[in-house]
């Protein structure tokens, strides 16, 4: 089990690289390809709502196939072969393509693992693993800051995409051959998608999961790049890219236990929300605060956005074990899927508020609104502890 789990967590520092690439690969990808920072976001949330729109079918999958063929056929094939496609692109509509493969491929493997931890570990350890592995796995944000930036130089964007999709297959191939599936669940009970549905908990926590995670998303896998270049050179790209991946790592592992040590899901995600509400209106009343500032900011959005997986624990408490891989499938989707919404919303509306500077006050402004709306709705959520 505990090889099994490396080699998922080998694929999910994968999938944290890949939402989060754009950022850097952002002017290369303008200057060889013309594509624009509007058309960038378009492809980031093309990652994005694949990525959402595919935990239906792998929520069936896991519960009724596993989750080590469902993680290492789709991570393998869609993955790597869309990996391929972007290392070969010649315009931006390719770019979008492989974009949406690479959704794809890495939409199982993260809730192959939480499956995995839901059917054998002790429930109230459940927050703690899942943040664990969100927090291994966001190394792939660090290698997509300034190892990124040091490899496209080195052997080009393409060179090292070549060597990304090799990795992947390889990634997938591991798990094949060394992930092993929980024992059924006994008894005859079968359910659906439906049955998950008829939750009331979650209808107050899935707004929540559908605007946590989207600025600290969208800001570190796109957004942060073009701004940084913008207001203050290109330059800093990486270093601001690297310090905002490493404070969502810190983030993770904060949140993690705190479940435990204070009692109460809900209130630790509320509060960690409310503070990210409060430290994108700041950036939204200071859009240019100088360079250091502004990488504070951005780093405080990326730590207080970190508590995707205490809000995953609070929803999966509420599942019957019969339904464990719809459930946690479903709750990620409505936070995958609402990075993406919100990616394809953001370049029409940076674009709309004239660009530059007052375009990207316009989208921390949204982004805190947004957030703001989620923790409204979210106050009203049954609390929830093992």
């Amino acid at each position: 089990m505990k090889a099994g789990l490396a080699v998922l967590t080998l694929g999910y520092v994968l999938s944290q690289f890949y939402r989060a690439f754009l950022a850097v690969l952002a002017p290369d990808l303008t200057a060889d390809l013309g594509v624009t920072a509007a058309q960038l976001s378009r492809a980031s949330g093309i990652w994005f709502l694949t990525f959402a729109a595919m935990q239906i079918p792998v929520g069936w999958a896991l519960d009724r196939i596993g989750p080590r063929r469902t993680a290492a056929v789709l991570l393998g094939v869609a993955g790597g072969g869309g990996a391929a496609l972007f290392a070969t692109a010649t315009s931006g509509w390719q770019i979008e393509v492989a974009m949406g493969l690479i959704g794809i491929g890495c939409a199982p493997v993260l809730m192959a693992s939480y499956y995995i931890f839901a059917r054998t570990f002790r429930p109230a350890l459940f927050a703690t693993l899942a943040a664990s592995l969100v927090a291994v796995g966001s190394l792939g944000n660090i290698a997509a800051s300034i190892p990124l930036s040091w490899a496209a130089e080195a052997i080009g964007w393409r060179g090292a995409l070549i060597g990304l999709s090799g990795l992947t297959v390889v990634s997938a191939i591991s798990i094949w051959i060394v992930v092993r599936d929980p024992e059924t669940v006994s008894g005859t009970e079968r359910g659906s998608l439906l049955d998950v549905l008829k939750i009331p908990a979650f209808w107050a926590i899935l707004p929540m999961l559908l605007v946590n995670y989207a600025p600290a998303a969208g800001l570190r896998g796109l957004w942060a790049g073009p701004y940084v270049a913008d207001t203050y050179g290109p330059e800093y790209v990486g270093t601001v890219t690297l310090i905002m991946a490493a404070a969502m790592i810190a983030g993770n592992f904060i949140y993690g236990p705190l479940d435990r040590l204070t009692g109460t899901r809900k209130g630790v995600v509320l509060g960690g929300n409310l503070m990210g509400v409060v430290i994108l209106a700041a950036l939204w009343a200071m859009p240019a605060p100088g360079l250091w500032v502004a990488t504070i900011l951005l780093a405080a959005v990326g730590a207080f956005g970190s508590s995707y997986a205490v809000a995953v624990a609070h929803g999966r408490a509420f599942v019957p074990a019969h339904l464990t891989g719809r459930g946690v499938t479903l709750l990620n989707l409505f936070s995958i899927g609402g990075v993406g919404v919100m990616q394809f919303a953001t370049g029409p509306l940076y674009e709309r508020a004239g660009g530059g500077v007052a375009g990207y006050q316009a989208l921390f402004g949204v982004f805190a609104l947004a957030l703001l709306a989620g923790c409204l709705v979210y106050a009203f959520a049954p609390d929830s502890t093992d």
